[in-house]
């Protein structure tokens, strides 16, 4: 409980930094003063899209291989569809199955994993993931400050201009609109007549949209544009 004050005075400092690696280093060293020793900082990116690109710090101990972190790595994919931050259960074995970065950490006797995701600036999304060799006892207190650090420190990158909004196989703005009116139950006809546009347009962007989010119908494509903040309800 008693990093909660120090942690909020340190995310607002990150406001007066002017350098992204600076501001990095300082959102690192707020995760290292509650005992973690592993920091990952990435944007999320679009299903099939690569990780790398959108890498922004990593201190994730040994080499994770060649290719690197997968896109579709359960620590990505679940940080986003929590929405919260959380200490992710550790020796969890469905998690092991389908992620890269927990089995690295976990061979590099990681004991407690803290996953933050920052969604406030959509369509962009970013995560931060931390490990620490010890078993840490954070009050929920703690872990939800985190989540205010974090999307200052995110604030703060927008603001240098060392990320920008948009993400490699975003939907185009009319795919979004399409997408959203489907999520609200119009029909084709109704959003044809909404938009000023033929049933065949409407179809054209829903399988365009369908083809972007790798899904394979109308329903898995509004839940995957809702998981990676290409619209809001």
């Amino acid at each position: 409980m008693q990093r909660v004050g120090p942690l909020g005075a340190e995310a607002l400092r990150f406001r007066e930094i002017r350098g992204s690696e600076q501001l990095l280093d300082s959102l690192e060293s707020s995760f290292r003063s509650l005992g973690a020793s592993w920091f990952l900082v990435t944007g999320v990116p679009m299903p099939g899209r690569p990780v790398e690109p959108m890498v922004l710090r990593r201190r994730w101990g040994a080499q994770l291989g060649e290719e690197g972190i997968d896109a579709d790595d359960a620590l990505l994919v679940d940080g986003l569809a929590c929405r919260r931050a959380r200490v992710v259960e550790v020796l969890a074995e469905d998690i092991a199955d389908r992620s890269g970065l927990y089995r690295a950490a976990l061979a590099g006797g990681v004991r407690t994993l803290i996953s933050v995701p920052v969604d406030g600036f959509l369509p962009f999304q970013g995560l931060v993931i931390a490990g620490a060799e010890t078993e840490l006892d954070l009050h929920r207190l703690v872990v939800l400050t985190l989540e205010y650090v974090c999307e200052e420190a995110f604030r703060q990158l927008f603001a240098l201009r060392a990320i920008g909004p948009e993400r490699p196989g975003d939907l185009s703005g009319r795919e979004r609109r399409v997408v959203a009116l489907s999520a609200a139950g119009k029909t084709a006809n109704d959003i044809a007549e909404a938009l000023a546009i033929s049933q065949r347009t409407v179809h054209a962007h829903l399988q365009n949209a369908s083809d972007k989010l790798r899904a394979r119908n109308k329903t898995q494509t509004v839940v995957e544009a809702l998981r990676y903040g290409q619209i809001t309800i």
